[in-house]
């Protein structure tokens, strides 16, 4: 019977490796379906271009204040008492205006408000980039997590499937006297950890899946085996040198701190001259409440005439403002900006430092995880011959039951590593990709699955639109809820093995 479970279990096992990252139903979901997903639905990311839409009107409001203004206003006013000393003792009044102003020159302050903000638009779209860089390194791992809790979960099942053969082979040699009751106990125990081992394993699975359905918005099925990663670079030199050009948060950065020098220019400006023209149009009205008078008011028999009951005018002119004292404001808030622009240009040194410490230190992962899983598959080889040689052994009773389940469990830890390194080598490889900017829908041929989002096309919809009455639609939420997804389980799909070819 012992021997039998030593063919079954290498059977079983010889597929394991294949779930982890290889095999896989021909209807399964694929890495590039789950970013997709997550590219059109992943509320995070969403609300990233939602606030770069926002940031986009900043452009829109900084250079209104350059462009003409207009104001009209009226007025009803009840003279409840007159002044004594008055002669013109109207009882009521419309007045009503026009005013039209039209700045002319304004120190600078709008020209460098509005670089400024183009500025931080474009620092926006590197945010944004970051951001879909970001999800899209969750979802690898997430994708990837799953693969490997699959893995682990039938690696798991079958160690306690191969231990219960052992714990019924051992107590059967024990009923014929050819093994002690420790031999049996110590069987019982390995069995008991591993069903341990086992919940442990689907519980780790159920939560990778419901990191999978937070970002990607669905329940995985079937996982396929992703695809290579492209653009790897050969050398740890070359992917330093192509992060500083394309990373985004560096990018970023730097236009934070372009955009604080232009604040520098506006903060100083308070202390310029400004110009702008005026022109008003004012109308009053008495109602009717103006009472008649005498043409002549020094002859009692004068005729009376009516009064004027309405009156207009108009103006127009040039407005000069020079300011001559502030008390020292328009300095400070010039040291203010101008110590801010500093701590922008450091950020910018902190960026790039990050920026260099990620790529060299996921680097150095994806290379190590890949010397692991080297040294894993020797090690996987190695631990079944020796399994396979301590079990002979042990049937002729040169070993012990102790080696036995010693040796399957060096086998298990094996083949757990080699599953644990090759998901850690994708991510790792992935994060690389990320940190040198080569990890954005551009990049993973996301186009073939629809039109990419563009921030551009929407600083181009609102860029000019001066029309005070001008709004979108009620704001309203594009990804879907999770609440309608089934909880996932640690239930594992079924293995297909290849049929052979002739």
């Amino acid at each position: 019977m012992l021997r039998g479970g030593v063919v079954k279990y290498l059977k079983v096992s010889g597929s394991l490796i294949a779930l982890a990252l290889v095999a896989a139903p021909a209807s399964a979901d694929t890495l590039q379906e789950a970013l997709t997903d997550a590219y059109f639905n992943n509320p995070n990311l969403e609300a990233a271009r939602a606030g770069l839409r926002a940031t986009d009107e900043n452009v829109q409001i900084e250079r209104s204040s350059g462009l003409p203004s207009a104001e009209a206003n009226a007025n009803v006013t009840e003279f409840i008492k007159q002044r004594s000393t008055s002669f013109f003792t109207p009882e009521r009044a419309l007045t009503a205006g026009i005013d039209l102003g039209v700045p002319i020159y304004s120190g600078g302050a709008v020209k460098n408000s509005v670089r400024a903000a183009k500025e931080r638009v474009d620092a926006g779209r590197a945010d944004l980039r970051a951001t879909e860089s970001a999800i899209f390194t969750q979802v690898v791992a997430a994708y990837m997590d799953v693969l490997r809790g699959q893995a682990l979960v039938s690696l798991s099942a079958n160690q306690v499937d191969v231990l219960s053969i052992d714990v019924e082979a051992t107590s059967d040699r024990f009923e014929i006297g050819d093994l002690t009751r420790t031999d049996v106990a110590q069987s019982e125990a390995r069995l008991a950890l591993a069903q341990g081992d086992l919940r442990s394993a689907e519980a780790n699975l159920i939560a990778a899946r419901e990191d999978y359905i937070a970002l990607v918005g669905e329940a995985p099925t079937d996982l396929q085996a992703p695809p290579p990663l492209p653009g790897l670079p050969d050398d740890v030199t070359t992917a330093v040198d192509v992060a500083l050009e394309n990373n985004p948060d560096l990018i970023a950065a730097r236009e934070f701190a372009q955009a604080a020098g232009y604040d520098i220019e506006v903060a100083g400006s308070s202390r310029l001259p400004t110009v702008s023209v005026f022109a008003g149009y004012d109308y009053d009205n008495y109602l009717g409440s103006v009472a008649d008078g005498p043409l002549d008011p020094t002859d009692p028999g004068s005729p009376v005439v009516p009064s004027d009951q309405s009156a207009t005018a108009a103006s127009a002119g040039v407005s000069l403002r020079i300011p001559l004292f502030q008390g020292g404001r328009p300095a400070a808030l010039q040291r203010q900006a101008t110590a801010r622009a500093t701590a922008a240009l450091e950020q910018v040194i902190a960026a790039e430092r990050d920026v260099i410490a990620q790529v060299r230190s996921a680097y150095s992962s994806w290379q190590a995880s890949l010397a692991i899983i080297e040294s894993s598959q020797s090690a996987v080889s190695a631990a079944e011959l020796s399994l396979e040689g301590v079990r002979a052994e042990n049937s002729i009773g040169n070993r012990t039951i102790l080696d036995v389940l010693n040796a399957e469990q060096e086998l298990l830890q094996s083949r757990v590593q080699l599953v644990t390194a090759r998901r850690n080598a994708y991510v790792a490889g992935f994060s690389l990709l990320a940190a040198m900017g080569r990890a954005e829908a551009r990049d993973l041929g996301l186009a073939d699955e629809g039109v990419l989002y563009d921030p551009i096309d929407n600083y181009e919809r609102v860029s000019g639109r001066i029309w005070d009455w001008d709004r979108d639609p009620a704001p309203q939420a594009t990804s879907t809820s999770t609440v309608g997804v089934d909880a996932p389980t640690a239930e594992i799909p079924e293995i297909v093995e290849p049929e052979d070819t002739p």
